[in-house]
């Protein structure tokens, strides 16, 4: 018979990480014990303090500290309030037979924090629930797992954690240059008859060894997995040069793991951020015995996301990444979260090539070298996936949300792919930051309790047990776009990305003349303009805008009142509109200046008058013809810029508004352009420009969104 205990401190929980039993924990007065599972033998130890070096995410200090709470709580109702704030809300049931006796397990969803659900059976908290990224994690009373969403991991067509794990240590792996990279081995163990085994691939900035427990559980299910530092970091040789070396390393990294006796010759790769643009370079080598690639919310191209954005110089997102690195071989995570220094001050230090001098007092090799190569030239032509998108053949697995910063990043990964038709792609785009399936709200925007899954990790397994065991799971027969619509709440599927179900639809810019300031007379209008107009602004590169460097749901009120920007907004709408997909801007303007920057925005207006930002994006004027073909401007000659937007899936409401705003700057984004045409690294006196959009039926400006008419 199960008991039900109520008195949680001192009750065995067992624990669970991807559906890998890791042991025994309990929580008793004044420590955290737990029995480990020996790695390779899998056999049960005797219990100690909880190791402060555990690769996890469960909050178990939280849960130790506020036991009592989640003991003595009366999980009832729909909602229930813990003292220390913790907001629950009723969400679905598991059900089981238990002993011979059918039992319901009722989950609640965690509102406005991290998640960290919990299951109540009859009123008494048997379970907490940590979904993340990297493997759902569950402490259950012993006995309910069948309670839980464990029973998703049961699924005979999943690798199931048959095996050990044998660290085989570390091995220095030659590139071709002879600059070894610093590599851990991890092999199955305990089944015979199994000599040879598919690989899982990471390679990482961030030192291999920080979050190597996150992977042991592939291992577990019968994958080898090789875990490597990149060239330049950590225990590797070599320069960190980013990018640049990425494609080939990852190349010959393939094939040594080809060539060990371990090996079946099947390798799959994952990464995430710089380790999914990794992934994706190591995908555009060509390599045929790569078969697999899981990517998200990876960092795209340089001059389309992180360095040159756009042909801009990137400001706060990409200082922070190179600032941190630079330190040392080993990331500085305080400056890369801007808790060292203060942002502001270092996206104001001029002159932009000795910002790492002013701010951590030591050059940066990859910020040197990046102010050496100004324009677009053979060595950022080596950095870009899309110049060898065609080598491409392993299905590629793309995974992304709403509120990811390398967005611009994904963007291009995926029109890539569409562009290759690459076989088997796969995209899943959730209401998520660049730390994906962590919260159900986000800047005062609330999603359903489903908008964190269970599966997140299931997929990723899922993706590589058929590509590179062959189990025939059906993930490639599934819609090829999964993604959730916000407003709607609700999670949909398309045959394609942009859903097919979508019509592109061009929305003109237009007014008398006077955009500027949201108290302009700017208009959005969905048929073309019959009359020429024109709207000016004045940029001042000392005065530039101001708003996050972050995707988010930014409210971007404040800012419209400027005169620098030009706003055009739509009439009311008379029904709801669902817009999802990828975005693109067609603007056609002039400037004073040789050189200047167009920054474009998508925003949602309440009836109130706020104005959310959902999607934006910057252009070099020079680069309007390509990367290829930059080119100054004739002072005041029109040109055209088509600028892509960051994707969406949004639902304005009836009675909200779209605007779309103009501008030259985001100084937390960029470095202000000086409007010279000149090396932008080096200093100089910044010029004021005078810049005129047009709307007519020659220059057409307009936005084209993806709408979703009403099922």
């Amino acid at each position: 018979m199960i008991i039900i205990r109520t008195d949680l401190k001192h009750l065995p929980f067992h624990y669970y990480y991807a559906g890998v039993y890791q042991g025994e924990v309990q929580f008793k007065e004044e420590r955290i014990m737990h029995a480990i599972v020996e790695p390779r033998q899998r056999t049960q130890m005797n219990e100690n303090i909880l190791s402060e070096g555990l690769s996890s995410n469960l909050p178990f200090k939280q849960i130790h500290e506020h036991l009592d709470l989640f003991a003595n709580a009366k999980w009832e109702g729909e909602r229930v309030v813990l003292p220390n704030g913790f907001h629950y809300e009723r969400y679905k049931p598991y059900q089981a037979v238990i002993k011979g006796k059918k039992q319901e397990g009722i989950v609640w969803a965690l509102r406005n924090e991290t998640a960290l659900d919990v299951i109540t059976v009859e009123g008494i908290l048997v379970a907490f629930i940590c979904p993340h990224r990297h493997g759902m994690e569950i402490l259950v009373q012993p006995g309910y797992e069948d309670l839980t969403p464990l029973v998703a991991y049961r699924n005979p067509q999943l690798s199931q954690p048959e095996y050990g794990v044998n660290d085989m240590g570390t091995y220095m792996v030659p590139m071709k240059d002879g600059t070894r990279l610093a590599t851990d081995v991890y092999l199955p163990e305990g089944k015979t008859g199994i000599e040879a085994f598919p690989t899982i691939l990471v390679r990482t900035c961030y030192d291999r060894s920080n979050k190597k427990g996150f992977l042991m559980h592939w291992v577990n299910k019968g994958y080898a997995v090789v875990n490597q530092d990149v060239r330049g970091r950590a225990d590797s040789e070599g320069e960190l040069v980013p990018f640049y070396y990425e494609r080939d390393d990852g190349k010959e990294t393939i094939d040594w793991i080809i060539a060990q006796a371990w090996s079946n010759g099947d390798v799959g790769i994952w990464g995430a951020s710089y380790l999914g643009y990794v992934a994706i370079a190591a995908a555009t080598s060509g390599h045929p015995n790569l078969k697999a690639v899981v990517d998200e919310v990876n960092v795209g191209s340089p001059f389309t996301d992180t360095v040159r954005r756009g042909g801009a110089v990137c400001s706060w997102p990409l200082l922070s990444w190179t600032l941190a690195q630079s330190v040392g071989n080993r990331t500085d995570f305080s400056i890369f979260a801007g808790e060292s220094v203060d942002v502001e001050t270092v996206v104001d230090a001029r002159p932009i090539r000795e910002i790492p001098q002013q701010v951590i007092g030591k050059r940066s090799g990859p910020w040197d070298l990046w102010s050496q190569h100004p324009e677009y030239d053979d060595f950022w032509r080596n950095c870009t996936l899309t110049e060898r998108g065609d080598q491409i053949q392993a299905p590629v697995f793309v995974i992304s949300g709403w509120y990811d910063g390398d967005g611009p990043g994904v963007s291009e990964t995926w029109r890539m792919l569409t562009e290759h038709d690459v076989p088997h792609r796969k995209i899943w785009l959730g209401p998520w930051e660049h730390n994906p399936n962590r919260a159900r709200d986000f800047r005062g925007t609330r999603f359903s309790h489903d908008a964190v899954v269970y599966d997140y990790d299931i997929k990723v397994m899922s993706w590589f047990d058929r590509f590179l065991k062959g189990m025939e799971n059906g993930i490639e027969q599934e819609p090829r776009a999964t993604y959730y619509v916000v407003g709607n709440n609700e999670w949909r599927t398309s045959e394609d990305w942009t859903p097919v179900e979508a019509t592109i639809t061009p929305l003109y810019l237009g007014g008398e003349g006077h955009a500027n300031s949201s108290f302009g007379d700017g208009l959005l209008h969905y048929q073309p303009i019959e009359r020429a107009k024109t709207d000016t602004f004045v940029y001042n590169p000392k005065y530039p805008v101001a708003y996050s460097g972050e995707r988010e749901p930014e409210n971007m009120a404040q800012h419209e009142l400027r005169q620098d920007i030009l706003v055009y907004t739509s009439e009311k709408l008379e029904e709801d509109m669902i817009v999802a997909g990828e975005l693109s801007a067609e603007i056609y303007a002039a400037s004073t200046a040789t050189d200047t920057d167009w920054v474009v925005t998508l925003t949602d207006v309440d009836e109130d008058g706020n104005s959310l930002r959902l999607s934006d994006y910057i252009v070099r004027a020079k680069y309007r013809k390509g990367l290829d073909q930059a080119a100054l401007l004739t002072p005041n000659q029109v040109e055209r810029y088509d600028i892509y937007m960051q994707n969406i899936a949004h639902t304005f409401r009836k009675g909200h508004r779209l605007r779309f705003t103009i501008t030259s700057s985001n100084k937390f984004v960029v470095f202000p352009n000086s409007n010279t045409g000149e090396n932008p690294y080096d200093e100089q006196e910044a010029m004021i420009a005078k810049q005129t959009v047009y709307h007519s039926p020659k220059y057409p400006s307009h936005i084209r969104v993806p709408v979703i008419n009403k099922r």
